[in-house]
């Protein structure tokens, strides 16, 4: 029997009621659906200092960056949603990416990073869902050798999008962000754990 492919989750949000935590519900249920092992991860659980090389140089990795780095290390796939932050990503998820890309002794540059596959989706009030941000973490993961499927969703006036359940109200677009996640799933099962 093959091992389940395993994907680390995050919301590229600190924010308790976030959208975009409501949306990788969704994303993450598609992809159990298609059999993987799926973390959730909250970020806000993992609190780390804004990236500062005279720390790192200081103290080394600080201990959250560590344990972050060691989850990534431990998926093959990932599952992010990301809030647009003025046509951008997250301070907290490029904050987040850019301690997890620190080389330690005895790994690889960015050795927590390559050969991964991700999935991406957004959510926002404004009228493109995030889209602009999406952009800004394609890029990003591209440079870091992450492999980011051509599918994504940006849902728009995410603050109308929601049924009281969780769902989102389009079924269309319930459908293809759980489509997301089954994606990366089904992937990362192919290229093997």
């Amino acid at each position: 029997m093959a091992q389940a492919s395993k994907i680390l989750a995050f919301a590229g949000s600190l924010r308790v009621e976030s959208w975009n935590k409501k949306l990788l519900k969704i994303a993450v249920a598609g992809a159990r659906a298609a059999g993987a092992d799926v973390t959730v991860l909250d970020l806000r659980d993992l609190p780390l200092p804004i990236f500062d090389e005279d720390l790192e140089k200081a103290e080394g990795l600080p201990p959250n960056a560590r344990k972050l780095k060691d989850l990534l290390l431990a998926n093959r796939g990932l599952l992010i949603a990301s809030p647009e932050y003025n046509s951008s990503i997250s301070a907290a998820l490029k904050n987040a990416i850019d301690w997890a890309s620190r080389p330690v002794p005895g790994e690889k540059p960015l050795e927590c990073f390559v050969g991964k596959v991700a999935g991406l989706v957004s959510a926002s009030p404004g009228a493109l869902g995030g889209l602009r941000g999406l952009v800004h973490v394609r890029a990003i993961f591209g440079n870091i050798h992450v492999l980011v499927i051509p599918d994504q969703v940006a849902v728009s006036k995410v603050h109308e999008a929601f049924a009281p359940d969780g769902s989102l109200r389009d079924a269309k677009q319930q459908a293809a962000v759980a489509a997301v996640g089954e994606k990366v799933a089904r992937l990362v099962a192919k290229l093997g754990d």
